[in-house]
């Protein structure tokens, strides 16, 4: 997902920090030295891999007249003796050998390039190519130093140490990295950002009250309901009944510090530890913490970091400085014993995996390897358990006349309920996608799918609407401009008094009846019954069609009209059809 750069309004996206970089000695190869030590070389400017260890560039001890602020630090340049740079806060070039100096990387009172120069690297067959190494990480400059870019966007270097979220409707990935505190990947977007809503601050003050309470150095705490598990830096536990106000010491034993805590949060009395150290990776509670069982099983024997669960599929992922691995076992019944834990990060980079995360729905599954940023895929444990989510955007809502329907977990043949069939118009080993007849009537419905692992029954709720946008796996909503046709996204905005349109499902009957599992005609679609209404951060649009989309099967078509808009922005979009409201996405507009 995205890249490994922040967007901090430097010259280009930013990364962590990087301590050295230096030139091959025949100036085909850049290499650079992250703060964490790991070494990375690039021969395009772009791609970046591991390197071996190699033996860094020299570095020359040189004088100047006198140096541009105090404290910088001065970098030979090849062999003209009297160009000389300087270090400090900026970056500085001397022709005369240090009697007067140019700043090459001040922006009025700022950097370009973001403060906290450590290393320079002047390549050996042209002098005017620079590459510096700072707080924001790599950087280089072909003319000399009149112009910057940066080298970040695939250099594996962002320390991101937990998923703090999910994509849910407007909201992209957020995650907490070392040095930039919250940041969010806008749906769509390939570059993170810094985000403040105030949750790093809230946590914060919570851990602070929990170690107050419990006299301990509280390192990680989850909540479910009113139960509050915590747990500190020697791996003690402790579990509060009443949302935090008093605690009880759950586990005495002493080990490595608990990383992270997951609470199921449908059963409070479900809860999974991660640890660091040399004894137990994973502890299970299936009595709020009355006793606790050790999971780790043939996990090796390394710090785990993270840990996430599916509790109905009895599915359990940890993420450990070998990467994320996958179990499964009763998460209702700890008598039960566990299953061998199996790797999922063998095709990935080789990198510790700081956390793990499965989307509200249990379906997508989030890893945050170290350094290289946020991966996602379909959680391998869907397989093992049929689930109907909305084809729109994989969350679990009721069904509606003529919805869309992914069966997640295997390949359906045929589906029937209420003695009606219900079309299945794909489906492959992971997934399958059916179409909700329009004679469909709620409340619920006992839905009968044909499997190749044999029959399945499973419960669906069905009401009249239950509409969703449509957004895709990226996270950008289905949205296009009405008289170009092109995706409206962050290259194509919106425009002032423009008409949008949206594709949806969820929106019920149509008139004149129209059969299931048939395309909509090209023209005259049959439109929509329920009252379909638009908002954009709230006001209401003008709604000028509500139809079926012409050459599709289980889609809806919405046009509205834009108003007059004064800014450029990103703006909150939502449907609404008798009352019900869709998912909330994300459209960008512009005058």
């Amino acid at each position: 997902m995205g890249v490994s750069a922040v967007e901090l309004t430097l010259a280009s996206p930013a990364t962590g920090p990087v301590e050295r970089v230096w030139y091959s000695p025949d100036g085909a190869q850049l290499l650079a030295r992250t703060a964490a030590g790991k070494v990375f070389s690039t021969t395009d400017y772009e791609t970046w891999k591991p390197a071996e260890p190699v033996t860094e560039g020299p570095l020359f001890t040189i004088a100047a007249n006198r140096l541009p602020e105090a404290g910088a630090r001065l970098v030979a340049a090849g062999a003209n003796p009297q160009r000389v740079y300087a270090l400090g806060r900026h970056l500085f070039r001397s022709e005369d050998g240090g009697r007067s100096w140019t700043n090459l990387t001040q922006y009025r009172s700022d950097s370009v390039v973001g403060i906290g120069q450590h290393s320079l690297a002047v390549s050996p067959v042209d002098p005017d190519q620079l590459v510096l190494a700072n707080d924001f990480g790599v950087w280089r400059s072909a003319d000399g130093g009149l112009s910057w870019a940066g080298l970040n966007q695939f250099l594996p270097n962002l320390a991101i140490h937990r998923i703090v979220s999910t994509p849910t409707g407007t909201a992209g990935t957020r995650v907490e990295a070392d040095g930039f505190g919250l940041l969010e990947l806008p749906p769509g977007g390939s570059v993170w950002f810094r985000s403040d809503d105030g949750i790093l601050n809230t946590e914060t003050a919570l851990r602070r009250q929990y170690s107050s309470a419990t006299r301990a150095e509280i390192t990680a705490f989850a909540t479910s309901g009113s139960t509050v598990y915590a747990g500190s830096a020697d791996g003690r536990l402790w579990v509060s009944l009443d949302s935090g106000q008093t605690f009880r010491l759950s586990r005495t034993e002493t080990a490595g510090p608990v990383e992270r805590i997951f609470s199921d949060p449908t059963e409070s009395r479900v809860a999974l530890v991660a640890l660091g150290g040399n004894g137990p990776h994973v502890l299970r509670t299936t009595s709020s913490g009355s006793l606790w069982d050790d999971l780790s099983g043939n996990l090796p024997n390394v710090a785990a970091h993270g840990v996430a669960a599916d509790r109905a599929a009895g599915a359990v992922y940890v993420a450990t400085d070998r990467g994320v691995f996958l179990t499964h076992t009763d998460l209702e019944n700890a008598t039960l014993p566990v299953g061998d834990w199996s790797s999922l990060t063998d095709t990935l980079p080789a990198a510790a995996a700081m956390d793990v995360r499965l989307d509200p729905a249990g379906v997508q599954l989030y890893i945050a390897l170290d350094g290289y940023g946020i991966y996602a895929a379909p959680a391998p444990h869907r397989m093992r358990n049929f689930r109907i989510v909305s084809a729109a955007d994989f969350s679990a809502r009721p069904a509606a006349p003529g919805s869309l329907l992914s069966v997640i977990g295997g390949r359906v043949n045929a589906a029937r309920g209420g003695n009606l069939n219900y079309p299945v118009l794909s489906a492959s080993e992971t997934e399958s996608q059916i179409q909700v007849p329009f004679e469909a009537v709620g409340p619920n419905v006992a839905l009968s799918l044909q499997t190749v692992a044999g029959p399945v029954t499973l419960g669906l709720p069905v009401q009249s609407v239950s509409p969703a946008v449509f957004v895709g796996s990226d996270g950008v909503p289905m949205l296009y401009d009405a008289d170009t046709g092109l995706a409206l996204d962050a290259r194509n905005p919106a425009h002032s008094n423009g008409r949008i349109q949206i594709l949806a499902t969820g929106l019920g009957r149509v008139r004149p009846d129209w059969p299931t599992n048939m395309q909509a005609p090209l023209e005259n679609p049959p439109a929509v019954i329920a009252a379909v209404r638009v908002y954009l951060d709230g006001a209401p649009l003008q709604v000028t069609r509500a139809t079926l989309a012409p050459g599709y099967i289980g889609f809806y078509l919405i046009e509205a009209q834009l108003p007059m808009i004064t800014n450029l922005g990103t703006s909150e979009l939502h449907l609404t059809a008798e009352g019900q409201e869709s998912n909330r996405v994300q459209i960008v507009t512009e005058p």
